[in-house]
């Protein structure tokens, strides 16, 4: 896992711009803590950061197909998972390597397939491939999302980055905001493509971009279908726990401390007893897996069920944990550090976002800041939700008839802190069309009734769309921490799968992800294998609501935040006596005081 870096033109040369890239590829060191380089020539100009994980020694980057006068340059984040095969494949193609890194497999990769070596790689990646004999720069980002790519137009070309900070660092690129910015930060519609910042795109997932004296081709090499479906209930248990237990297993590769997150769900749950088992397969019997969960310290005492909690997590971890074997903790997080301005701050700066979730995002961060003393690389249960249906909204009439994205009747306003009337900015007509053109995405069979399509449009919307701030979100935060966290849930295979199977089988017991427990008997306590679904774990505590309102108030003070923030709505928030502050209100106020740590940091410049 790393940090990518740099550009291409075709109107200057890039060799006397070597501060420029040393300057954009510093940016990125907290992704790759370990080491780093650039390569500059007349026409591109490469960085990385590296946080080593697979040969230590030999993975250096950016890499090149020889050491002299090289005609490929690549620059990669990520982990293929299918390298070993490719490796062989490829020198039964005649190719020769000089490490036993998936970087050069990726490298080699491209020498042989070009562009479509992206239809060859398993795994979770986003790099740049420079091409001096054809002057092209190719990017590449991974199917569902996982690891993240941004560009921007410069003069002649492009730069592009694993984050926008370090694309701020190049003299053409200016951190600028407009209308549409703040509409597609405070929608929560989760488009893929146009980011907060004007002429700042990602590359779509399971997309690759090509730069040549001709100019930009974008396209997409893979992407959800509705696919045939011909498996019973019995087959397709057995094929989630194959298809499971295969990506779970891919993923356990590493030269580095390796951990699980453990929260005392299903999803998680599973995930590290099949990392667990595989472990002792490897290593012997006595093999044990570090599993960690988070916590806070006025939680047993003073839990509170919300709109996304229905119970505490620690003590469904600590039985998953005792169940499986694992060398278990619980990182125990105190109010105070939840409210640390230094703590807030660094989790604005990762993200290069207003947006994010409050204390939940401080206390991952902090969670991760924990786990990298230990380890460098842990797997996470992210996507379970999404591929077997477990959200609230699957299984709501009132979702399902809306005619709005799901999670809307969540957060919704009430979540969304309110932008200042003044702005203009014609919210719900966004969402309206954003909404219309997502659902004219989503692929259909001839065959499937309307309430089985209208089951794809949630799954499609949910894969593509609020899969997509999670990925984001655990991203920015593990890699601000160098750490690198793993998703097995999202291997393609088993979401392919998934998509195509009829919600009858998804939900074939009445309850959510029938298919992943029918799959999962013996791999989880019963009482986690049908525990509700449980969002991630918020305080309670009166105090940190009260230092919360403190923070929105002192953040109110900053003209830039007032001219943005409707200051009416958020008013009754900071009135609300402390212990009986509402879930969503409080959300409001957490976007109030990084809107305000956003603008401090990231100074953007405001075009409206």
């Amino acid at each position: 896992m790393c940090g990518i870096t740099g550009w291409a033109s075709f109107h200057h040369d890039a060799r006397t711009q070597a501060p420029v890239i040393e300057a954009m590829t510093a940016t990125l060191t907290p992704r790759g803590p370990d080491a780093g380089g650039v390569w500059l020539g007349e026409r591109a100009a490469i960085g990385h950061r590296r946080l080593a994980v697979i040969d230590l020694t030999g993975g250096v980057q950016p890499m090149t197909d020889r050491p002299d006068r090289p005609t490929i340059v690549l620059s990669y984040s990520g982990e293929v998972y299918n390298h070993h095969e490719l490796r062989a494949e490829l020198r039964g193609r005649g190719h020769v390597f000089r490490t036993r890194s998936d970087t050069e497999v990726v490298l080699r990769a491209y020498a042989e397939w070009g562009e479509d070596l992206a239809d060859h790689l398993e795994g979770m990646f986003a790099f740049a491939v420079w091409d001096e004999r054809a002057q092209r720069l190719l990017l590449v980002r991974d199917r569902l999302g996982v690891k993240p790519l941004f560009w921007a137009a410069v003069d002649g070309g492009l730069a592009f980055a694993s984050e926008p900070k370090a694309l701020f660092a190049h003299p053409e690129i200016r951190p600028r905001v407009d209308a549409d910015g703040l509409r597609e930060a405070y929608s929560l519609l989760f488009n893929t493509g146009p980011t907060v910042w004007s002429g700042v795109r990602e590359v779509e997932p399971g997309g690759l971009l090509v730069l040549d004296r001709d100019g930009i081709r974008e396209r997409r090499y893979w992407q959800l279908a509705a696919g045939l479906f011909e498996d019973n209930q019995d087959t397709a248990v057995e094929r989630i726990r194959d298809l499971v237990g295969t990506a779970a297993r891919s993923q356990l590769e590493a030269d580095v401390p390796l951990c699980s997150l453990l929260s005392g769900g299903i999803d998680s749950t599973v995930l590290t007893a099949l990392l667990a088992d595989e472990l002792r397969l490897r290593e012997g019997p006595a093999a044990r897996i570090r599993s960690y969960a988070v916590d806070y310290s006025d939680q047993a005492e003073q839990f509170t069920g919300d709109v996304l909690r229905t119970g505490h997590d620690t003590p469904y971890a600590t039985e998953a944990g005792a169940f499986i074997g694992t060398d278990h903790s619980t990182v125990v997080l105190d109010p105070r550090a939840l409210l640390d301005p230094e703590h807030r701050k660094a989790v604005v700066v990762a993200r290069d976002s207003p947006i994010g979730v409050g204390d939940m995002d401080t206390s991952l961060y902090l969670l991760f800041g924990e786990i990298r003393k230990h380890s460098t690389v842990a797997l996470s249960g992210e996507a379970a939700d999404e591929v077997f249906g477990g959200y609230p909204w699957f299984h709501s009439s009132k979702a399902l008839t809306a005619a709005t994205f799901p999670w809307l009747l969540v957060t919704g306003d009430e979540a969304a802190m309110p932008l200042n009337p003044e702005l203009d900015l014609r919210m719900g007509e966004f969402r309206q069309d954003t909404y219309r053109s997502a659902l004219a995405a989503v692929p259909h069979r001839d065959d499937e009734t309307p309430a089985e399509h209208r089951q794809r449009e949630m799954q499609h919307l949910s894969l593509t769309r609020w899969l997509r701030q999670l990925l984001h979100r655990k991203d920015r935060l593990s890699m601000a921490q160098g750490l690198e966290v793993r998703v097995p849930y999202c291997d393609h295979r088993l979401v392919e799968y998934a998509f195509a199977t009829p919600w009858a089988l998804k939900s074939f017991d009445g309850r959510e992800k029938s298919l992943l427990r029918a799959a999962s008997t013996g791999l989880a306590p019963e009482s986690v294998l049908w525990r509700p679904k449980n969002h991630y774990p918020a305080t309670h505590h009166p105090e940190y609501n009260r230092g919360l309102q403190d923070l929105a108030r002192d953040a109110l003070s900053s003209e830039q935040v007032r001219a943005l923030a409707d200051e009416a709505r958020i008013k009754p928030c900071l009135d609300t006596p402390p212990d009986r502050l509402e879930w969503g209100h409080r959300l409001r106020l957490e976007r109030v005081v990084d809107l305000a740590l956003w603008l401090d940091h990231h100074r953007p410049e405001l075009a409206f």
